[in-house]
């Protein structure tokens, strides 16, 4: 074990070993191990936005398999999916990779509004039995269903806790009064970063914040510091996280061009990012193009 992974595992004080070795894992598989940096690959993008926006670009991924694969190839420290997908692919690559089972999902063909929710569409007991490592669930801080959404989570995290499995949450402020423009505003994504760290999350898991700000009272705390560089915000959102007591991803995002990727991955690593949960930005390339990106992705981290 290296002293980075150590020095993580001792911040997670109340878990219990079979936790901490699941944790242990994700720190020290593929080419990051033992760095304290993690990148995901994440496949949940059909549930989300459906097969052919997510899948038609590059026909191999319609297979679920392509997506172990992919993560597996590439070295990464982990794969997310939903039930179904990891159902397909459990056996042929059972232990082979850590994986985490998505737990909740909604779809784009649903009404736009300010109640904005996920349906749970696994259990406990499915991360169990396909010898999974950690579940995910996403929670949308500022939706006037957050409040459930927050009991739902509570429930499984505990759940998970003691089976021993790790908690990943993803907190994306969206609905409710929140204006969309400022669901990335650095005080919002703080904000629901640090709802995570509460609920008991181990990994959490946040958009890249931008330097507009939407509180007053934020803006007034706030006022005089530099936060034009995406690193500095990146320093904010870790500091909110217990101050940096708990593992912060960040999202990929929609797809873009290359360079603004990486520049964007070097912000991340030199504000102390643990990494990266990046999804349609390499499996939507012929996989010759996105492990090559995947392997420039992680040598950032890993050169940070």
């Amino acid at each position: 074990m290296s002293l980075i992974t150590k020095s993580i595992l001792s911040k997670y004080e109340s878990d219990n070993p079979a936790t901490k070795a699941n944790l242990y894992r994700f720190l020290e598989t593929g080419v990051l191990a033992g760095t304290g940096k993690l990148v995901i690959l994440p496949v949940d993008q059909g549930f989300e936005h459906g097969p052919e926006r997510s899948f038609a670009s590059n026909l191999e991924s319609y297979d679920p398999h392509y997506h172990f694969q992919l993560a597996i190839d590439a070295k990464l420290n982990g794969y997310a999916a939903p039930l179904g997908m990891i159902e397909t692919g459990a056996d042929t690559f059972a232990g082979q990779i850590p994986i985490i089972l998505k737990m909740n999902s909604n779809n784009s063909m649903m009404s736009k509004g300010n109640d904005t929710n996920q349906a749970i569409t696994a259990t406990i007991k499915d991360a169990i039995r396909l010898g999974c490592n950690a579940i995910g669930f996403t929670i949308y801080p500022s939706s006037n269903q957050s409040l459930d959404m927050y009991e739902e989570v509570r429930e499984l995290i505990a759940e998970a806790k003691s089976y021993g499995l790790v908690s990943v949450v993803w907190s994306y402020p969206r609905g409710g009064d929140l204006p969309k423009e400022h669901e990335t505003s650095l005080d919002v994504v703080s904000y629901a970063a640090h709802i995570a760290c509460l609920l008991g999350a181990h990994i959490i898991k946040v958009k890249p914040p931008k330097a507009t700000l939407f509180e007053k009272n934020a803006t007034k705390l706030l006022d005089g510091q530099d936060f034009s560089s995406l690193s500095s915000r990146i320093a904010l959102v870790k500091r909110s996280c217990f101050n940096g007591r708990r593992i912060v991803i960040f999202s990929g995002g929609e797809a873009k061009a290359e360079d603004s990727i990486y520049s964007e991955i070097q912000e991340i690593a030199k504000g102390g990012g643990n990494g990266s949960i990046i999804g349609r930005n390499t499996f939507q390339r012929p996989k010759k193009d996105a492990l090559a990106m995947l392997a420039k992705i992680c040598d950032i981290y890993k050169k940070s």
